[in-house]
C-alpha cells in the first residue's frame, strides 16, 4: 500500500530528460517507484494534462527573520518551492551581541528592503551564537525545508564591533571569525555568505561590514570551508552592478583561487548592468574556464530583471511629490484614482507638480525611458521599449508626467509603473535568456522575502515556467530545462542530494501542476 500515487501527469525529472508520461508513487516521505504504478493507495491524485516536478530548491532567500515568525514561509511557498536557503548576501541574525540586534535589523532594512517594523515585532530572540540560531529555528514547523548560511557582516560585528565597518581585521580578530565559522558550519550551515558591493548599505547608508575586508582576511576565513570539506562560499560580488568596471574580472579570479584552494563551491551573483551592457559575458567566459578546469564556480542569475515598481498603493509613489496630492493620500488607491479621474483641475494640477519635481524623482534608471506599465492581470516584466513611458508621450504629443498618471489610475489606481534596473540594458531579456542556457549558472536571485517595499521576486519559480517555457515571443527554454536549473542544478550545488529529481530513493517534494 503506498501512501500516495500520482497517477498519468507528464513527468519532468529535473534532469532535463524529456518528459514523459509516468505515475509516481510515495511511501513514508520517499519515491518509490516511477513508471507505471499498479499497487493501490490511500490518496490518488490524477494528474492527467498536468506537468509533475521536482519541488523547487531556491538558493537565494532571506528569509532569516520571517523563518522565526511565518509557518507558511510566504510568499515562497506559493510558487512550488519546497527548499529555501538563507542568510545571503552576507547579512542575517546570527552570530549577534545582545545590544546588536537593533543595528543588524538596520542592517538587514537596508540591504533587502525588509520593514524593520516587522522584524522588530516578528523576530523573539533566543539566540546569541550562530548554532544556538540554527537550534531555535530547527525546532520550528514550517512547510517548506530550509537551510541558512553563516553571514560574514554578523560575524564582523559580532567579533569586531564598532570597527566592524572599516577597519583592517587582526590576526586575532581573524582566528576568532575564523572559529565562529567553524563552529556555524559544524553545526549545520550550509556554507558562508560574503557582501562585496557598494550598492548594498544599512538603513542608515553605512557600508555592509565586510566590504572592503582584505584578500587575506577573506581566503583565511573561507579556508574554514576546506578544512571542514562542507559548505558553500556564497557572495555578492564587488561591482556587481557597474559600480565599478574593473572589479568583476578580479573578483572572479580571486573566487577562483579560493574555490580551487579549498575545493568548495563558490556561487555569486551575475547580471547585467548598464554601465557596461556586455560585461556579463566575460564573467560567464571566465567561470566557463574554472569548470572546465574543474574548479567549483557557479554564477548566479534572476530569472527576469530586477525591478522598481511604483504605484498609488505602494510606497514608492510618484505623486507624492505633488502638494496637491496631499489631501487624497489618507484615501485608499480606489477612492484615489476615482477622485482624480472625476476632476480635471486636480489632474491637471497633479501634472504640473510632477513635471515641476522631475528632478526629486526622475533620474537613471528611474526616467521615463524606462518606465513602462506593468499590466494588471497579466503582469508584462519583458515589455517594448515602445511601451515606455517616454515613448507614449513621444507618439501621442503629451507630456510624460500625464501618461504616468494613467498607468497609475489603471484598474481603479491598481496600475503600477515597472522599473527595470538590471537585466534590461536594451529592452530585451535575450541576455538572460543566453545566460540561462550557459551550463555553469544556476536560477537563484528571487530573493523570497526581501525587498518588500518595491518587489518581491519569489514568483520567479512561476515566472520561469510560465514566461520562458511558455509565452515568451521569440526564443522560449524547454520546460525540462527551466525546470533543472531550479531543481537538480541548484540542489546540487549546496549539496542536497536527496532532492531536485523526480527518481525512485529520492524525498518526495514534489510539483504537480
Amino acid at each position: 500500500m503506498h501512501d500516495l500515487v500520482i497517477r498519468g501527469g507528464t513527468v519532468v525529472d529535473g534532469t532535463g530528460a524529456p518528459g514523459c508520461t509516468a505515475d509516481v508513487a510515495v511511501r513514508d516521505g520517499v519515491i518509490v517507484e516511477v513508471g507505471r504504478v499498479d499497487g493501490a493507495a490511500r490518496e490518488v491524485v490524477d494528474a492527467d494534462g498536468l506537468l509533475v516536478t521536482p519541488g523547487f530548491v531556491d538558493i537565494h532567500t532571506h528569509f532569516d527573520g520571517q523563518i522565526t515568525w511565518d509557518a507558511l514561509v510566504t510568499p515562497t511557498c506559493w510558487h512550488g518551492v519546497t527548499t529555501i536557503v538563507q542568510g545571503n548576501c552576507g547579512v542575517g541574525f546570527a552570530p549577534v551581541a545582545p545590544d546588536r540586534r537593533e543595528w543588524l535589523v538596520g542592517l538587514m532594512e537596508g540591504v533587502e528592503d525588509i520593514p524593520g517594523t516587522a522584524l522588530h515585532e516578528g523576530i523573539t530572540w533566543a539566540w546569541e551564537s550562530f548554532p544556538e540560531y540554527l537550534d531555535h529555528i530547527g525546532s520550528l514547523s514550517r512547510v517548506v525545508d530550509f537551510g541558512a548560511q553563516v553571514p560574514y557582516a554578523a560575524v564582523r560585528a559580532y567579533v569586531m564591533g564598532d570597527r566592524c565597518l572599516d577597519a583592517a581585521a587582526t590576526a586575532d580578530d581573524i582566528a576568532r571569525m575564523a572559529a565562529i565559522v567553524r563552529d556555524g558550519v559544524a553545526a549545520g550551515a550550509l556554507g558562508l555568505s560574503m557582501n562585496r558591493t557598494l550598492a548594498h548599505r544599512a538603513i542608515d547608508g553605512a557600508i555592509v561590514p565586510g566590504t572592503n575586508a582584505e584578500h587575506d582576511e577573506i581566503v583565511a576565513v573561507a579556508s574554514v570551508l576546506g578544512e571542514l570539506g562542507r559548505g558553500v562560499l556564497e557572495l555578492a560580488p564587488a561591482g556587481v552592478t557597474g559600480d565599478d568596471l574593473n572589479a568583476p574580472v578580479r573578483e572572479v579570479e580571486w573566487m577562483r583561487r579560493v574555490a580551487a584552494a579549498t575545493g568548495r563551491p563558490v556561487t555569486y551573483v551575475l547580471v547585467q548592468h548598464n554601465a557596461d551592457p556586455d560585461a556579463w559575458r566575460t564573467m560567464l567566459s571566465l567561470a566557463g574556464e574554472a569548470r572546465r578546469a574543474g574548479v567549483p564556480l557557479y554564477p548566479q542569475i534572476h530569472g527576469r530583471s530586477p525591478m522598481v515598481l511604483m504605484g498609488i498603493g505602494a510606497k514608492l509613489n510618484p505623486l507624492q511629490q505633488c502638494a496637491s496630492y496631499a489631501a487624497l493620500a489618507a484615501l485608499g488607491p480606489a477612492e484615489q484614482a476615482a477622485r482624480i479621474a472625476a476632476d480635471a483641475d486636480l489632474r491637471a494640477r497633479l501634472v504640473a507638480e510632477l513635471d515641476a519635481a522631475r528632478p526629486a524623482w526622475v533620474r537613471k534608471p528611474f526616467d521615463f525611458d524606462n518606465m513602462f506599465p506593468l499590466g494588471l492581470d497579466r503582469p508584462r516584466y519583458e515589455p517594448r521599449a515602445d511601451e515606455s513611458v517616454a515613448a507614449v508621450a513621444a507618439r501621442d504629443h503629451r507630456n510624460p508626467c500625464d501618461v504616468v498618471i494613467d498607468v497609475l489610475l489603471a484598474g481603479g489606481g491598481r496600475g503600477l509603473l515597472n522599473i527595470p534596473i538590471l537585466n534590461f540594458s536594451r529592452y530585451t531579456h535575450d541576455p538572460v535568456f543566453e545566460m540561462m542556457q550557459d551550463p555553469t549558472t544556476v536560477v537563484g536571485l528571487a530573493d523570497g522575502g526581501a525587498h518588500c517595499n518595491a518587489i518581491c521576486d519569489a514568483g520567479v519559480p512561476t515566472h520561469m515556467l510560465e514566461h520562458w517555457a511558455r509565452d515568451r515571443v521569440g526564443d522560449k527554454l524547454p520546460v525540462e530545462t527551466a525546470v533543472r536549473k531550479m531543481t537538480r542544478d541548484t540542489a546540487e550545488v549546496y549539496g542536497l542530494l536527496d532532492r531536485g529529481v523526480v527518481a525512485a530513493g529520492m524525498r518526495a517534494d514534489l510539483n504537480v501542476i
